[in-house]
């Protein structure tokens, strides 16, 4: 796969905390898209990482979706497209740091959602993906 970001200079270059946070537009030539469902804050049996805890939530779901991905003979670096889903927007910008961990070496185009709640009243993030092979 090759991914080519662009950030057009007609466009606001979105950083926080002198992170860029994303490309307004990424092309890819690719044999494979993955498609990964919301990834929330949840252990392999179930249980809640980091209740409350928007930090610690965007860690395991940026490690969920490294399992994800590895799972399909990809990783972070293939991400093309992240859809972030989270209960406070201004808690989350604090920790633009950790989601550049996970998602800097692909800097994937990016759409982040204040919702009011999610599917347990724990979880503060759920992130969806797609990535290409």
């Amino acid at each position: 796969m090759t991914a080519h970001g662009i950030q057009p200079d007609q466009l606001h270059l979105r950083q926080v905390n002198g992170y860029t946070l994303y490309h307004h537009v990424v092309v890819c030539s690719a044999e494979k898209l993955i498609l990964i469902s919301g990834q929330l804050s949840r252990d392999k049996s179930g249980g809640i990482v980091g209740p409350r805890d928007m930090r610690a939530q965007i860690c395991q779901v940026g490690e969920n979706l490294r399992a994800a991905l590895r799972a399909a003979g990809a990783d972070l670096s293939n991400l093309v497209k992240t859809t972030t889903y989270v209960t406070d927007i201004d808690e989350f910008f604090k920790h633009a740091d950790v989601r550049h961990e996970y998602f800097g070496p692909a800097l994937p185009t990016s759409t982040t959602i204040e919702v009011r709640r999610l599917s347990h009243p724990d979880l503060v993030v759920e992130v969806e993906a797609i990535a290409a092979l």
